[in-house]
């Protein structure tokens, strides 16, 4: 029964906008009380899990994709892909999908994939005539493609709360990643077909080659940056902190001296963004690891996958019907949040 009011209180606090550490605060503030656990035992117990130096490699990937953001190195992803893809019907869009994958494989964060892209790629869908629900429906559906694409965020925090390898989580979305970038390409360009875009003209053979040539010289210090990322952590050479740390190192230079836009402001800015974050996300691990350890002693799992098993043993009706459970999560709270309370 405590249990049961526990989730209530969670999930009311979550659908009338409570903050959500202070909704996981409240629900177990109230399994504490009602079951008589000790105080200084779960503080311990958040504590502990919070001291783990893989946690360290988000707030990093986060510094590295405002820096990427306000330093314009999104800015020759995008006009690289353009080159490539942008001279057909619905290529914007297109664009906007590819640009948000390579830009994922460095910044690792959904939020901050969103926010660069979708800087860019908005005024220029919106001049091609493209429909602003349209504009947004993609770039909303791109976005997710920094938690896919390695390194993510995402999977270093699923990897931390499940005690799994963070190479193979990494490994475990380069096809689903790709699978989405290909199906989005595909949708568009059936949807395209029916609205009014605007085509660029089609350049003479040497002109686009030309063209391409300097857009291509100009984002290769940015293409060079998931290169780094990813070969040193496959290569065993970096930790995933470690390379991290290696991506806010290489953004830093890249953003102010190569491409010009990272002022010494913009830097300043992007730091007090990334420990505004950090902050929320690290008080928003203390209270729901506090929460899932209780759940985890009060066997809340297995009385869910009993409770499963009575409606059916069938291995891919389960499935069914745990990505319709994670549906509802997904509507109630964020990623991060769900990933926490989801995974234990």
């Amino acid at each position: 029964m405590e249990i049961a009011v526990s989730i209530l209180i969670l999930m009311v606090a979550l659908i009338i906008g409570m903050p959500i550490p202070y909704a996981f605060g409240a629900s177990f503030i109230w399994i504490a009380y009602s079951l008589d656990f000790q105080t200084d035992f779960l503080l311990a117990a958040g504590y502990s899990q919070l001291n783990s130096v893989v946690l360290l490699a988000i707030p990093l990937f986060v510094l590295a994709g405002g820096i990427m953001e306000k330093g314009q190195i999104g800015e020759s992803l995008v006009g690289l892909v353009e080159r490539f893809v942008g001279r057909f019907k619905g290529g914007l869009a297109a664009v906007a999908v590819v640009a948000s994958a390579i830009f994922g494989s460095i910044s690792g964060s959904a939020s901050a994939t969103l926010s660069c892209i979708g800087s860019i790629m908005e005024p220029r869908m919106t001049k091609a005539g493209y429909e602003k629900g349209y504009t947004a429906a993609i770039l909303s559906a791109a976005c997710p493609l920094g938690l896919l694409i390695p390194p993510s965020s995402a999977q270093i925090l699923y990897a931390w709360s499940s005690n799994q390898s963070v190479l193979a989580c990494f490994a475990s979305t380069v096809g689903p990643g790709i699978i989405l970038v290909l199906f989005l390409c595909v949708v568009n360009g059936f949807l395209a077909r029916r609205m009014p875009i605007i085509i660029p003209e089609k350049q003479p053979r040497a002109v686009w080659m030309e063209e391409t040539k300097k857009k291509t010289l100009h984002a290769v210090p940015s293409l060079i940056m998931p290169l780094i990322i990813l070969g040193g952590i496959y290569g065993g050479i970096m930790t995933p902190t470690e390379a991290a740390a290696v991506s806010v190192l290489y953004a830093i230079p890249v953003g102010m001296f190569l491409y010009r836009g990272l002022t010494p402001k913009g830097l300043k800015d992007a730091l007090i963004d990334t420990s505004t974050t950090t902050g929320v996300i690290m008080v928003m691990f203390f209270m729901v690891m506090i929460l899932s350890r209780l759940f985890t002693m009060e066997d809340v799992p297995g009385r869910i996958a009993n409770a499963l098993l009575q409606v059916t043993d069938n291995k891919y009706i389960l499935l069914l019907l745990i990505n319709v459970f994670m549906i509802i999560i997904g509507m109630l709270m964020d990623d991060v949040s769900g990933i926490l309370l989801s995974t234990p």
